[in-house]
């Protein structure tokens, strides 16, 4: 039987369901699961848990720190943090390199964040995103996480960056609190796991090639973990 840990390169526009699902038909094995899951929108590392073995080991895995590319869209603000969300506010406000290189200092080491409504965290066992898609926001406790956020490019409105973390950290949360630390609001807009522990994206197999129903994954699978 299949066993071991897969990592695959999701593919923007696919779900992590959607790669359980592939990899169940490809193996013929129900007991799979991943450490960490990613939004539709963001592509990346995923670290696939197949067999019962590893799935039994998700928490060692989703403990994991991981590494990111974000592209920040300056200026427009969206009620889940991210491209996919709804407008709720515009600014013309084009601040300077100068500018967003001293609010990211505020950004390096421990540092104090409020997960977003749209979030799968649950409080009173009620998974927050299902109450902000009614309509419903509550409050939440703030957590502390660890972070190295680093300036890739700046090109108004696109800024780009990219940030090691502890687990728990919310990206979306990241670029939001950055706009406002700026004063014109920003959203992320584009989202890229470069590593998940000790996993890196070029060691990955690209999701597309699970369309395949002839691929052989067997000779990818990591065992001896």
């Amino acid at each position: 039987m299949s066993k071991g840990i897969l990592l695959i390169n999701k593919s923007a526009g696919s779900t992590s369901f959607r790669i359980v699902s592939q990899l169940r038909r490809l193996l013929h094995i129900d007991k799979i699961g991943h450490a960490g899951t990613l939004d539709p929108f963001a592509t990346g590392v995923m670290v696939m848990l197949i067999g019962r073995e590893f799935t039994r080991r998700s928490d060692e895995f989703l403990s994991s720190d991981k590494e990111y590319r974000a592209t920040l869209h300056l200026g427009v603000c969206t009620d889940s943090y991210d491209i996919d969300g709804a407008v709720t506010s515009q600014s013309s406000l084009v601040p300077t390199l100068e500018q967003i290189q001293i609010a990211l200092q505020a950004f390096q080491g421990q540092v104090s964040q409020i997960p977003p409504m749209f979030s799968a965290k649950k409080i009173q066992g009620k998974k927050l995103y299902d109450l902000a898609r009614k309509g419903i926001e509550i409050q939440r406790q703030s957590v502390w996480v660890q972070l190295k956020t680093t300036l890739l490019s700046y090109a108004y409105p696109e800024l780009e960056i990219q940030v090691a973390c502890s687990k728990g950290t919310y990206i979306r949360a990241l670029a939001h609190d950055l706009g406002q630390m700026l004063g014109c609001g920003a959203h992320l807009s584009a989202l890229t796991r470069l590593r998940s522990g000790p996993y890196l994206l070029e060691n990955c197999l690209d999701q597309k090639r699970l369309s395949d129903p002839d691929c052989d994954l067997e000779p990818y699978l990591l065992k001896g973990i």
